[in-house]
């Protein structure tokens, strides 16, 4: 059976690929990247490595768990992860901004478990209730507890970073089970634009590359601000950059998988905010993954953001057009789950419909079946014209496999809606109350719980609160 795939759309000219790629590379033998503490990834250390990650082939990287959730680039695209790390969260009771907790992330992970169109759960806050030195094990914790996908985000410092490890070593019965199936992926952005390395970040990239365990970074340029004020531009330095960074993993660990990730934004120079949400963020994803592909590597990243503070229009059209864009382009990853307001707040209702997004883009993706059964010559010759196909067989077969039914939207006559009159995030509210209301605590086995509570005393208790 052939496959009728969405056209991939080239957002550069094939020789504005090749011009982009060696000007990137003509940035980093003259100019190199700054490293600090005296260590510098410069000019000497890029002469002779600057490596064509081309002629190299990398083209997967794994993410595993257990076996109903191994995950491999670009094979299973489009891999769809949420948004992490946003400090507060949107009360599900009282729809105020708060501060987020270990409980929080319990409920959030929990929630993620369950929806589809997710495949990783990046952990979406932080905790404030976290105790002094365990900032990272108190999102981890709950995160892993309440949610059977792969677990991906970042660490503060490399103490931070063994303690995580360890909690995963004694989930996974040992460091050595462990390593063979990782299920945690590390995240950083090592790279401050512009051509700066970020000391404690490439720290840690350097030391899971050196232990062989999963770990990419995202190039984050913002044109106006730290790149200069054009898409081209913005698009070399990041190129440029990204380059910097994989040089560095292929001189530890030679055939290192890499991912080319990104979050480049044009900054709203009006006012010096942030705007993720703009529709430039999805055509720099776009010309990014152009290049991710000339250098035969999986890409993907923060796409379908939005700077809108509630679940608006605005909310809606900035995530769909972009993570649209994205796929077009090839984009493998989307970093696009559950935040608003520019990264700062996790929502409930916002996970579900992005959830909704996210199972439209992987129907996009599955494309139109070609063969000569999908044709329905012989049906279309059966029924003739002014006949219906309501009452066949053939429609009843294939109306579950063939259509995307979705629970958020609606399609209802507008007087039958009437009757309600409920919102696209009343009617996603309505699904996380469901989800919550057939969950049950999870728990790790005690002999698990109790070693890891015996290794971090006064450990949050990772419990769902709902």
């Amino acid at each position: 059976m052939a496959v009728l795939l969405p056209l991939r759309f080239r957002i550069l000219h094939l020789m504005s690929t090749k011009d982009t790629g060696v000007t990137s590379a003509e940035i980093m033998q003259e100019l190199g990247s700054d490293y600090g503490k005296e260590k510098q990834f410069k000019k000497k250390a890029m002469e002779g490595h600057l490596i064509s990650m081309r002629a190299l082939g990398l083209i997967e990287v794994e993410t595993v768990n257990i076996d109903d959730y191994d995950i491999v680039l670009p094979d299973n695209r489009p891999v769809v992860i949420t948004g992490s790390s946003a400090p507060n969260i949107i009360d599900p009771k009282t729809g105020e901004d708060r501060r987020a907790t270990s409980s929080d992330i319990a409920n959030i992970a929990n929630l993620i478990n369950e929806l589809d169109g997710f495949d990783v759960f990046s952990i979406s806050t932080l905790a404030q209730d976290a105790p002094k030195g365990q900032i990272s094990v108190s999102r981890f914790y709950p995160a892993l507890k309440n949610c059977k996908k792969p677990v991906r985000s970042n660490t503060p410092t490399i103490k931070d970073l063994e303690d995580v490890l360890e909690l995963g070593a004694i989930i996974a019965g040992g460091k050595e089970a462990y390593k063979e199936r990782p299920f945690i992926n590390h995240h950083y952005c090592p790279v401050v634009s512009p051509l700066t390395m970020d000391v404690d970040s490439t720290d840690a990239v350097i030391y899971l590359t050196e232990k062989g365990l999963p770990v990419y970074g995202t190039i984050v340029p913002n044109a106006g601000m730290t790149s200069p004020m054009t898409m081209t531009g913005t698009l070399v330095l990041g190129n440029a950059e990204f380059l910097a960074l994989s040089t560095l993993i292929q001189l530890i660990r030679p055939g290192a998988p890499m991912i080319y990730a990104v979050l480049s934004t044009v900054a709203d120079l009006r006012t010096g905010n942030y705007a993720p949400g703009a529709v430039e963020t999805g055509m720099l994803q776009m010309a990014h993954s152009q290049m991710a592909r000339f250098y035969g590597v999986p890409s993907g990243g923060y796409i379908g953001l939005t700077n809108s503070q509630i679940n608006d229009a605005q909310c809606g059209y900035e995530t769909g057009i972009n993570t649209t864009g994205a796929l077009l382009a090839g984009s493998d990853m989307f970093n696009m789950g559950g935040l608003l307001g520019s990264l700062m707040a996790f929502d409930y209702s916002k996970a579900v419909i992005d959830n909704e997004i996210a199972l439209m883009l992987k129907r996009m993706k599955r494309g139109m079946e070609f063969s000569e059964e999908n044709l329905c010559l012989d049906l279309i010759h059966e029924v003739g014209p002014g006949g219906t196909y309501l009452d066949l067989k053939h429609t009843q077969k294939n109306m579950r496999k063939m259509a995307f039914y979705p629970k958020v939207a609606t399609r209802e006559m507008r007087k039958k809606w009437e009757a309600s009159r409920s919102t696209a995030e009343e009617r996603a509210f309505e699904q996380v109350n469901k989800i919550f209301e057939n969950s049950v605590q999870k728990t790790f086995p005690a002999e698990i719980d109790e070693k890891i509570r015996s290794n971090f005393p006064g450990l949050v208790k990772g419990d769902m609160v709902w």
